[in-house]
């Protein structure tokens, strides 16, 4: 197909607008003077590139296609200049690119002039990139050479034409320079992809479709619909259980272990929506753009199902995963992460690869991305192949997940030099979500079924609307955090008398004294009858079980007043949200953590022995003169 009939296929009909000026050209020889006259006549086309501005389903994208009847596609002076102003034209106009190069690379009749473009090329495409704007590659028949090792190969997404020749040194050069021919099937696009250079293989005829979902994905919402900010009526009446939850969460480790592994499973494709765009959809490791609420994010997620059939991931596929990171940080995305593996490749090729380095590699880039990430924990989580996706804002975790240093097998043999012993192993190591939310590891637990799987997706987008990046907060065990968190809740609570209602503290921290009533988030409870529950519910209700339990007050939650850290005196730390509520029934009672419970003037309290800080609080927050 033609560079122009490409276009006309490409963009919205009658909105294409060329960019291009007539090419000028320094110093030509006889014979190459002649040649472009005949590529001219042949083309109807001046130079081997096109470039110009046309509508996808009405968004303004500027393309960059070669013309492979031109020269071979070649790039000499003119072409590569005429490249660069696109390129920068589309930076200062804030427009997303499109590049479709198909190309033997370097105009050999202007040598080393020629080659020079390439890195002009290249220095304009990286300027792009770091000014937020996407750029994407659809690499067609064939693109080899220095076009290929430039602008070809630095898109954010990078798709290609089915069976396209597509490497860095054309094969013809190969048999010439080594007299054999080059290795069938290498330099074909299929392979590619499925080495992880190539994103996904598209028909020409999908392409426009493809461009069109990504844009449209990356394009900012319309904040009038933003329904993860919207405001959220709280009952006052307690959670209940959830009894389908201690179905398929009960058991021991073991159990888990193993319904993770069941057959038919929901997983990584379930849980991504019709408002998803993918990406790279080759491998274990699967990048896509997808909406959670009014929010885009970039996801990173293992799939069960490639796994399953003995595709275990790599190294190649950790390149995957790091090249979604390095997508979402230059286009300010979030990034959501899936993880879902029975452990990495275990092989000589693994090894070679390079397989620890990209775990270190895949674990620093998703601890620096600059915006907000939630990581999803959806299944089975073994070894460094999970660690990688881990570390995050926020943390999600199916019931029945786990996470481990090794598959219970492994670290059986390592232990007792058998595999008889996993069942022990498992229960031992604490793998389980709820044990990891117990410490801090994970921050919601979640229902995970496939009929659920609409309201983790909201749950998701609820989690990334309210989150703002913090890399201590991605890495819980470093020293300055002192040891792991544990997530509570309590009420500031008064009566029509101005009375606060105050519990005294059976157990540590700071037994013995007095304080606002709350206690200890179980992440089981993190589930409600109603399927998943976003973190404000999850807490609230909290509170509403806590006060019933601790005071037989029920209440009504108003808003959050702050959260407050103690030390619990074993290493780790008590993060406390605080919430305000009025008593809507129930009759005062102490009970569950209370050794006692009573409702006290401000004067009164001032003679309470209180646990620190709690005066400061209420006069700070506006409760007290």
């Amino acid at each position: 197909m033609t560079a122009q009939n490409l276009v006309t296929s490409l963009v919205d009909e009658g909105t294409w607008q060329s960019w291009d000026t007539a090419p000028g050209y320094v110093a030509l020889d006889v014979d190459y003077a002649a040649a472009l006259g005949r590529a001219r006549r042949r083309t109807g086309v001046d130079e081997s590139v096109l470039t110009g501005v046309g509508e996808f389903s009405g968004t303004p994208i500027v393309l960059v296609v070669s013309e492979f009847g031109f020269l071979g596609g070649s790039i000499g002076r003119a072409a590569g200049e005429r490249v660069v102003a696109a390129v920068r034209r589309a930076t200062r106009e804030r427009l997303p690119v499109l590049a479709l190069p198909a190309s033997g690379g370097t105009r050999m009749q202007e040598g080393t002039a020629a080659f020079l473009q390439m890195a002009s090329i290249a220095e304009a495409v990286e300027s792009h990139r770091r000014a937020g704007l996407p750029y994407l590659v659809y690499l067609r028949n064939p693109t080899t050479g220095g076009v290929f090792a430039s602008w070809g190969s630095m898109g954010h997404i990078t798709w290609a034409e089915p069976h396209a020749l597509i490497g860095f040194l054309g094969p013809r050069v190969y048999e010439g320079l080594h007299h054999k021919p080059f290795p069938d099937g290498v330099q074909m696009s299929e392979n590619l992809a499925a080495q992880g250079i190539v994103d996904a293989i598209v028909p020409v005829a999908e392409l426009a479709e493809r461009v069109g979902r990504v844009v449209e994905l990356l394009a900012e919402p319309d904040d009038s619909t933003d329904t993860a900010s919207s405001t959220t009526t709280y009952s006052s009446s307690p959670a209940q259980p959830n009894s389908s939850l201690s179905e398929s969460s009960g058991g021991t480790p073991w159990d888990r272990v193993r319904a993770t592994r069941a057959p038919g499973r929901p997983g990584l494709r379930d849980l991504l929506g019709a408002d998803t765009a993918m990406i790279h959809d080759v491998g274990p490791i699967v990048l896509a753009l997808s909406r959670f609420g009014q929010t885009t994010a970039v996801v990173i997620g293992q799939d069960r199902s490639v796994q399953a059939e003995g595709r275990l991931i790599g190294p190649a596929d950790l390149r995957v995963a790091r090249r979604g990171l390095a997508a979402a940080t230059e286009l300010r995305l979030p990034v959501v992460t899936v993880i879902d593996t029975p452990g990495a490749e275990l092989s000589v090729a693994a090894e070679e690869g390079g397989l620890a380095r990209e775990i270190a590699l895949c674990l620093a880039d998703l601890v620096a991305v600059p915006r907000p990430t939630v990581s999803v924990l959806l299944g089975e989580g073994a070894g460094g192949a999970a660690l990688a996706l881990f570390p995050a804002d926020r943390r999600l975790a199916a019931d029945d997940a786990w996470l481990s240093p090794l598959p219970p097998e492994g670290a059986s043999v390592i232990v007792h030099r058998d595999t008889a012993h996993a069942p022990e192993l498992a229960a031992a190591q604490g793998i389980a979500a709820t044990d990891l939310a117990a410490q801090g590891e994970i921050d919601q637990v979640v229902h995970w079924r496939l009929d659920v799987a609409a309201d983790v997706r909201t749950d998701i987008g609820h989690a990334l609307a309210g989150l703002a990046p913090d890399r201590a907060r991605r890495v819980r065990h470093s020293a300055d955090r002192g040891g792991h968190r544990i997530l509570a809740v309590g009420a500031i609570i008064r009566d029509d008398r101005e009375r606060f209602l105050l519990v005294q503290r059976l157990r540590d921290p700071q037994a013995g004294r007095w304080t606002v009533p709350g206690g200890k988030v179980d992440p089981v409870d993190a589930v409600g009858p109603n399927g998943i529950r976003d973190d404000a519910d999850v807490l609230v209700a909290e509170v509403i079980r806590e006060i019933a339990e601790e005071t037989g007050i029920d209440v009504a939650v108003r808003a959050q007043a702050w959260v407050v850290e103690i030390p619990d005196g074993k290493g780790g730390i008590f993060e406390i949200h605080d919430f305000v509520a009025v008593p809507v029934g129930g009759t005062l009672r102490a009970a569950d953590d209370a050794a006692d419970a009573g409702w006290f003037t401000i004067e009164e309290m001032r003679g309470l022995p209180l646990t620190d800080g709690l005066i400061e609080h209420l006069t700070a927050g506006g409760f007290v003169d």
